[in-house]
């Protein structure tokens, strides 16, 4: 088992780690992190069973883990990192993985220098919109895919890291291009707009639309705002045999959110309702396209096994850090008004 600890107790390492890490094959969720008085306080009624630390220190000192999850916020995530891998620890880091490019790659180098396996957290690539339309796209059903268009917007402007080191690109900018990677490859070009907000911790950006060119010849279009009073997820890819579209309402989250876990019925975890199901368009008529299951715990079994037989990680540092030259390419496009090659 690889006993992994958790650092950080905010949305994040409550929703969207250490239920995942409970349930995936071959992890232990060994350590939470945890300061305040309240968040230590809700940390121990959600894992009664599991250690509480002050710091990611005494969790080290303490001998309990192989390998942490690093989710506090951005500003932090750096230093947390390479204390991790100091101290031979493998390292899950959370999105925004680095503040960027240049800073992804010497975590990376670290890691390697110290031979331990570090990855990036980008859950969303097991959403199971995501994995349906990754399935269609597989078995050819659009045929040479053109062109895909994603919107994730959310009606949630408290989440909104304000100020120079957050923004919304690299929040939920940092899964809807990993995605479009994951499913299209390397980028070529980026176009960017960004909707800049002046707020009192400075001017951060609260809505993005991004073009990328990708090598393959493919191109795609991904948008978000959370600052709009928009609560919609929508997938649309366009091939030279037809079409899909899906809406779907992000169902992991929702359930996590609901007190839900996955570890509870595994089986049944993680399918978008049939209401939601897609839609294939094609010569032969329009057909709903079943969901495929989303498990963001998947991520998690998958590390366990490159951690234990040497391989890759889900997503390396050195894909994590391609993101980010995405996302830096995107922050240049929109100030200078113009196409940046990559």
């Amino acid at each position: 088992m690889l006993r992994i600890g958790c650092v950080g107790y905010g949305t994040g390492g409550q929703h969207f780690h250490t239920p995942f890490i409970a349930a995936a094959e071959g992890c232990e969720l060994a350590g939470i992190v945890a300061r305040a008085e309240a968040t230590v306080a809700k940390a121990r009624a959600d894992w009664p069973d599991t250690p509480i630390f002050p710091s990611l220190t005494a969790m080290i000192e303490a001998g309990v883990c192989d390998a942490v999850t690093i989710t506090t916020p951005p500003q932090t995530r750096r230093a947390l990192v390479l204390e991790a891998i100091a101290a031979g620890l493998h390292v899950i880091a959370d999105k925004p993985f680095a503040p960027n490019c240049e800073s992804a790659m010497e975590l990376g180098a670290a890691a390697r220098a110290k031979g331990v396996t570090l990855g990036v957290y980008q859950n969303r690539r097991f959403d199971a919109d995501l994995q349906t339309l990754k399935k269609v796209i597989d078995d050819g059903r659009v045929g040479k895919v053109w062109r895909i268009e994603s919107r994730m917007d959310q009606d949630s402007p408290h989440t909104v890291e304000r100020g120079p080191t957050g923004g919304l690109l690299r929040d939920l900018g940092s899964h809807v291009v990993d995605q479009m990677v994951y499913l299209l490859g390397p980028v070529a070009t980026v176009d960017a707009q960004l909707d800049i907000v002046d707020f009192p911790e400075g001017p951060t950006d609260v809505s993005f639309t991004l073009t990328l060119r990708h090598e393959s010849g493919a191109h795609s279009h991904v948008s978000a705002c959370k600052l709009n009073y928009i609560d919609d997820r929508e997938l649309r890819v366009i091939g030279d045999k037809g079409s899909y579209v899906s809406k779907t309402i992000d169902i992991q989250a929702q359930d996590i959110f609901a007190g839900k876990r996955p570890a509870d019925d595994p089986e049944a975890w993680g399918f978008e309702p049939e209401a939601n199901w897609g839609m294939l368009r094609t010569s032969e008529g329009a057909v709903r396209v079943p969901s495929e299951q989303g498990r963001y715990h998947d991520y998690y079994t998958a590390f366990a096994a490159a951690v234990r037989d040497g391989t890759p990680p889900p997503v390396t540092a050195e894909t994590g850090a391609g993101t980010l030259a995405i996302l830096d390419a995107a922050r240049q496009s929109a100030a200078e008004g113009r196409s940046i090659s990559l």
